[in-house]
């Protein structure tokens, strides 16, 4: 007799690289993308949403790197057998979008956007295949005040989340001072391509690895904790050492930093421009209240993207917390951006310059809890009326309604467990209180409310099981008719109101 065959179930996995969020975490999301659109309206900006996929073509050279034209995305075929992706960025979308209605558009092109995008690499810790993005850009105008408005709205994003000055600091540099910084050490034409961003990958990696380890990195390479080996540029040591001197100029302040920066670049064209709009950038910046200590030259900065032409920033934390193992650390870059005047004349051929910052949403929401500002969420579920005699919920019900009406979120409890397992999710749900009617307080008409709060506050003092009868803690009988006055008055006790 043949056995019969064990059925075949599906794991409950999440693919690598992707995660759950529950309530709480939305919640605060939600709270905190409202602060930002309020500050990215407060500017002008108004909302675009494009669609989470869109023909790879129109993504071509937005992906990370050059050197990597078909990685990072994840991608599939439609019908027409044309190849499809989920969007890497929401810059991409936004040239595509600019590109099809550039006619009716008003120039500039003021936009903000918020939603989740895609990276098709390996996950680490805290490196996610899908996260949250909100951007602002302004596209159709190539003068600097534009880029300085975007530095201004950074920082003002990060003042409107809580963040003091001193906590953060909005770092800028330009693509044409790194330009000149490669053009002075001989690596400006195209056939240096390959070397150039190499170099720009060992700049970038300054505030991890130290002076000396971006040293090794433009010489013939680092060797790390781990045994692995990472190849450097090749340069000779007369490069490297202007490179350096670059990344260490000196100065009192930002401004003598960029000064002298531009005596090392100042035979490079490039170089010389990028200078003369920070320069113009910066005092822009101070002048209308933004000075040095919330936004600063930085030659470190450059960006991981091709694409930017100009003026690049980077929004960085600077205060210190404790990690889960008790290190402590820094957050350090929660966003970034800079002038890009090239990605949409790809689809048009005609050059339209653009500038724009991007929020890494939940790195963003990690630092705000970590330093202590998202809101306790301690009771922001909603008040569940439980349900002591399943033949009265009619009543219950109607308690509920009565809630909801003077806007209180409330439930009916829809289970079939008894008083302790409903206590119990109550909990769970994280209720401020439950309202309570059996026999006895209908034959009265009155409710009982729980303060949940106050209950656990007050049993953290009560030791003694009869004191804790005769106390009956934060449990108070009102009149049916004042239930909904009565459930009021406990949330505005604890501030919910």
């Amino acid at each position: 007799m043949a056995r019969p065959q064990k059925e075949q179930r599906p794991e409950a996995q999440l693919p690598k690289g992707f995660r759950d969020i529950e309530a709480g975490e939305i919640r605060a999301m939600a709270d905190m993308l409202a602060r930002i659109r309020e500050v990215y309206e407060i500017y002008g900006f108004e909302p675009l949403e494009t669609p989470a996929i869109e023909y790879t073509e129109a993504l071509g050279k937005f992906l990370p790197d050059q050197d990597r034209p078909n990685e990072g995305v994840f991608s599939f075929t439609d019908d027409d057998d044309r190849w499809l992706s989920l969007r890497y960025d929401l810059t991409a979308p936004l040239a595509r979008y600019v590109a099809a209605n550039f006619d009716r558009l008003p120039k500039p092109f003021r936009r903000y956007a918020v939603g989740p995008v895609w990276r098709n690499e390996k996950p680490g810790p805290g490196r996610f295949r899908q996260f949250m993005q909100f951007d602002a850009d302004t596209v159709g105008t190539d003068t600097v005040a534009a880029d300085a408005e975007i530095c201004m709205l950074a920082a003002d994003t990060l003042e409107a989340l809580g963040f003091q000055r001193g906590e953060y600091i909005m770092k800028v540099n330009s693509r044409k001072v790194l330009d000149g910084v490669l053009e002075s050490i001989g690596l400006g034409g195209d056939e240096y391509a390959s070397a150039r961003l190499t170099v720009l990958r060992a700049i970038d990696k300054l505030d991890r690895l130290g002076i000396e380890g971006v040293r090794l990195l433009l010489g013939p390479g680092r060797k790390d904790e781990s045994g692995d080996f990472t190849k450097g540029a090749g340069l000779s040591d007369e490069q490297i050492s202007l490179v350096v001197e670059y990344l260490t100029a000196e100065g009192n302040d930002g401004a003598e930093k960029l000064a002298r920066v531009g005596e090392l670049v100042g035979k490079s064209p490039a170089g010389e421009a990028g200078v003369t709009d920070l320069t113009q950038l910066l005092e822009l910046c101070e002048t209308s209240g933004y000075p040095q200590e919330r936004i600063r030259f930085d030659p470190s900065v450059v960006r991981g993207l091709e694409y930017y032409t100009g003026p690049v920033f980077e929004a960085e934390l600077t205060f210190e917390v404790r990690n889960e193992e008790g290190q402590v650390v820094r957050f350090g870059s929660v966003g970034g951006g800079g002038r890009y005047d090239d990605l949409v004349a790809r689809f048009t051929g005609q050059r339209v310059p653009a500038t724009g910052f991007s929020i890494g949403v939940s790195r963003l929401q990690s630092a705000i809890a970590a330093r202590g500002k998202a809101e306790d969420r301690e009771g922001r579920g909603p008040v569940v009326v439980l349900v002591m005699d399943r033949g009265e919920l009619p009543r219950y019900q109607r308690f509920v309604q009565q809630l909801r009406a003077a806007k209180i979120p409330a439930e009916m409890y829809l289970g079939t467990s008894g008083m302790k397992a409903q206590m119990k999710y109550a909990d769970r749900r994280g209720s401020p209180c439950v309202v309570i009617q059996g026999g006895d307080e209908r034959a009265k008409g009155e409710v009982q409310i729980k303060d949940l709060i106050e209950g656990a506050r007050l049993s953290a003092t009560i030791t003694d099981a009869k004191e804790w009868r005769e106390a009956r803690p934060a449990q108070f009988s009102v009149a049916e008719t004042e239930l909904v006055s009565a459930v009021q008055s406990v949330l505005a006790r604890h501030g919910r109101g």
